[in-house]
């Protein structure tokens, strides 16, 4: 499967809940770093991503989004939106586990289900930063699943760090002799 697959969704979901759910009584209105949402919007943000794509893997449509779409409730404690997001995590793992390697489904384009794991794995881990510099706390995310998510999403990304990469790639970084990106668009789809 490319070099990621189901347990890298479960290991950047519970790594974002091991970060972050010591801090659910902290000021989570608060901006997420560079984002316009506040750092709970964000987090429902990563929840919806994750059930939006195992929606997709499960049911492997050719060419478009399945129309539906995931509503926190607003007045949910954040320990209960970081379960949302575990739930969700949960359920694209077991997609990615249960789905055929040749099995493709829509993300503009067929995409595989390593392509989706690493979607969920990129969306977890990028927003897991966004909310931790919205928060004021220091976390680096792991360079492992960050470079597994440069390889499949990324692969005419610079060599250098995994970490200062991925954050580079995705306009939340700089790099040394190189231009800050301001726009960006990972490559899930394949042939």
């Amino acid at each position: 499967m490319d070099g990621i697959d189901s347990r890298d969704v479960d290991r950047a979901v519970d790594e974002m809940v091991r970060v972050l759910g010591p801090h659910d009584s902290e000021d989570w209105q608060a901006r997420a770093g560079s984002l316009e949402w506040s750092c709970r919007q964000t987090g429902a943000h990563v929840a919806h991503d994750l059930l939006a794509y195992a929606g997709q893997l499960a049911a492997r449509p050719a060419d478009a989004y399945l129309p539906f779409d995931l509503v926190v409730n607003a007045d949910a404690p954040v320990r209960e939106v970081l379960r949302v997001v575990t739930a969700c995590g949960r359920l694209l793992s077991t997609a990615v586990a249960a789905a055929a390697p040749d099995d493709r489904a829509w993300h503009w384009g067929p995409c595989d289900p390593a392509g989706f794991a690493a979607m969920g794995v990129a969306e977890t881990l990028l927003h897991t930063h966004d909310i931790t510099q919205g928060l004021g706390l220091s976390w680096r995310p792991p360079e492992d699943l960050c470079a597994a998510v440069l390889n499949r999403l990324f692969p005419d990304a610079p060599s250098g760090d995994p970490v200062q990469v991925l954050l580079w790639s995705t306009g939340r970084g700089e790099l040394a002799d190189r231009p800050r990106v301001t726009s960006w668009v990972w490559k899930a789809a394949v042939s």
